[in-house]
């Protein structure tokens, strides 16, 4: 990986957790949080309750997202964000708040630690990522 150093990639540290997720630690705003890396994810996701806690300023829009299932879940938007991953930043990011509880309930019934977001493939083609999973780091410029 001495290429990405070179070319000024950010090194980010991935924990592999047993539900065969990576676990993150990001900030946004300025407030530190645990996030899952899901790849299939169009959108960056916090979980709506947790709005106050990351300084999210919702507009007016709302959207429909959809997951794997077949239902849609009611999203709120939020713009103009900080995300911060070490020292690899994204300034004007935009997240959508969306209800986790069923998500974190899966997560505590495999007494896992319940998360704050979700991070997706917006943020990742942002930064360009590149994901070692042999070594679990994740490189974004």
């Amino acid at each position: 990986m001495q290429f990405l150093s070179e070319n000024h990639f950010h090194k980010v540290k991935l924990h592999f957790i047993k539900s065969n997720h990576y676990k993150l630690i990001a900030k946004i705003n300025g407030v530190k949080g645990n996030f899952i890396l899901d790849t299939g994810a169009s959108t960056s996701f916090v979980a709506k309750n947790l709005k106050e806690k990351f300084k999210l300023t919702l507009g007016e829009s709302q959207i429909k997202a959809s997951g794997a299932g077949p239902e849609q879940i009611d999203a709120f938007v939020s713009r103009n964000n900080q995300l911060n991953f070490g020292q690899w930043s994204l300034k004007k990011c935009t997240i959508a708040l969306i209800d986790l509880d069923p998500i974190n309930a899966a997560f505590e019934a495999a007494d896992l630690v319940a998360v704050d977001g979700i991070i997706g493939a917006d943020v990742l083609k942002n930064g360009k990522a590149i994901i070692d999973y042999n070594k679990n780091y994740l490189y974004l410029i």
